[in-house]
């Protein structure tokens, strides 16, 4: 076994989980509803996310709580950087795919930036050259080539998606900070700061959300498919937003 493949394993069986109970589902979707509508495994779904909660609850969170109050600010931005920088090379290609040149090009440049002027993307230089990120991944790849959304699920371990993004999710971690590293133990010790770190950022966020949210599954699942409209229009999604749930409207344009 290849040191990628337990992740691997873990992304497929997640998705697998979804499909195989999602497809036993009895819930009719309410058409009345375009995001009910887009979530016809609810129950299930609903169960996955208590599960998610309380493993939260027991163990992401208390980590991600000491991550912030042990680790200075310092490192923890530039473990965010180097988190990133990855991240960049892989948004580079995507934009490329999507066929937004400039976009592509642009992010290119930003990680050779950080990566030779940044101390491998510890700091972030080509931020202050004007260079911000536009992340892109996989999934929103796959939407641009005209690929439909497919019902919304919720991942055990891993949270909100579509059958679509899953199957982004799957090829993007092959091109995780993780891979650069040859050691077993080294791809693991990676993966699970990339976890840390990445829920000790949204720590602020998921407080407000237990305050505001009657029904928190409900909420984030609003909240979800709201901000991947956004991303894959690139913060223009149509005006027809209700007819555009299931992914049934064109591919959207290439231009940034």
């Amino acid at each position: 076994m290849t040191p990628r493949a337990p992740l691997r394993g873990l992304c497929a069986a997640a998705l697998m989980a979804a499909l195989l109970l999602g497809g036993c589902a009895t819930t009719t979707p309410n058409t009345e509803n375009p995001r009910v509508a887009s979530d016809p495994w609810e129950g299930f779904n609903r169960k996955v996310f208590a599960f998610n909660e309380v493993l939260d609850e027991k163990v992401a969170r208390p980590v991600a709580e000491t991550y912030r109050d042990v680790v200075p600010q310092l490192v923890r931005t530039g473990v965010g950087n180097f988190i990133g920088n990855i991240g960049d090379l892989w948004s580079a290609a995507n934009h490329l795919l999507q066929g937004k040149l400039q976009a592509g090009v642009e992010m290119g440049i930003r990680f050779v930036t950080n990566s030779f002027f940044g101390l491998g993307g510890v700091l972030d230089p080509a931020s202050e050259m004007g260079l911000t990120r536009r992340s892109e991944d996989f999934g929103q790849t796959l939407a641009v080539w005209g690929v439909g959304a497919g019902p919304y699920v919720v991942l055990p371990l891993l949270g909100p998606s579509t059958v679509r993004d899953s199957t982004g999710l799957v090829v993007d971690r092959q091109v995780a900070p993780s891979v650069l590293f040859a050691a077993e133990s080294d791809r693991y010790a990676m993966t699970t700061l990339e976890i840390v770190h990445g829920r000790s950022v949204l720590l602020g966020t998921t407080a407000l959300l237990s305050i505001v949210a009657l029904d928190k599954y409900s909420f984030t699942r609003e909240a979800w498919l709201s901000r991947r409209q956004d991303q894959i229009f690139d913060g223009a999604p149509p005006l027809e937003t209700f007819e555009d749930i299931e992914d049934s409207n064109p591919a959207p344009s290439n231009a940034k």
